[in-house]
């Protein structure tokens, strides 16, 4: 098999494995949960999460059963290996936004080699979506994915992503700040892989933070943002990895501008 027919090959099972994952919160959604807290007040989990991340590492392992595994939940790997394939997982992102009965949720798995995606997919049950990433480009179903051409930062979308917690709450304000200042509108969905998706698709110009944020959270919809035609890079302009500190997504036309916001976070 040469290594374009591995990608496939591999893309195609994060498409499967995240449709395993997406149909177990499927069938759970806007029932009655059981609800945890993982560390903080914001920071939450269910017994559906752990769930679905098995039914997404059982897909996994039944095509390649001797690659790592990174993962939110439970015990599995936290940092992306630097060498050989790996797979990302996020059983459910946005998990507030799941127990609060907001569609606005899905399921992320990305395969790497060396650190790099070759394929991914979020899926998102509640809003029958599939955004998916592989060789042959980056679709939401089955329609190609292109960034927008909006350059004017006045009419352009930006979301500031992630979640700074209380003792970053002047952060949290800076990134808003910044966003209302220089561009048209904000927008803020509470789920950073659809957030990435959305920058992938046209709907958001750009998102931004200066946190590092955890692969699960990142790696998928990266991909689809640069398969879709658009720019992520670190706080530096860089290119962006899973370990980056800060992540600017853009459709490539207003990331300078983009990439100035990010930088007036830490003030």
């Amino acid at each position: 098999m040469s290594d374009a027919e591995a990608d496939s090959d591999r893309a195609r099972v994060a498409v499967r494995a995240a449709a395993e994952g997406a149909a177990i919160a499927a069938d759970s959604f806007r029932t009655d949960l059981a609800v945890e807290n993982k560390g903080t007040k914001t920071d939450v989990v269910t017994q559906v999460d752990r769930d679905a991340q098995a039914a997404v590492i059982e897909t996994i392992r039944n095509a390649r059963p001797d690659d790592p595994i990174v993962g939110e939940e439970d015990d599995a790997l936290k940092e992306v290996p630097e060498s050989g394939p790996a797979w990302i997982v996020d059983p459910i992102d946005g998990t507030n936004n799941y127990v609060g009965g907001i569609r606005a949720f899905g399921t992320a798995v990305a395969a790497v080699d060396d650190g790099e995606p070759v394929g991914a997919a979020t899926v998102c049950p509640a809003l029958s979506d599939t955004y998916r990433v592989g060789p042959a480009g980056a679709f939401r179903n089955d329609e190609a994915l292109s960034v927008s051409d909006c350059d004017d930062p006045e009419a352009a979308t930006v979301c500031p992503t992630f979640w700074w917690d209380f003792d970053r709450r002047d952060q949290y304000d800076a990134a808003c700040r910044e966003v209302v200042h220089r561009f048209g509108d904000m927008r803020r969905f509470g789920c950073a892989q659809f957030e990435l998706a959305l920058v992938a698709s046209g709907a958001l110009e750009g998102a931004l933070t200066n946190l590092r944020a955890n692969p699960w959270d990142t790696v998928a919809g990266v991909q689809l943002i640069r398969q879709a035609g658009g720019v992520v890079t670190d706080l530096e302009g860089e290119r962006w990895r899973h370990d980056s500190t800060g992540l600017v997504a853009s459709n490539g036309a207003i990331h300078d501008d983009l990439l100035a916001a990010a930088r007036e976070i830490d003030g």
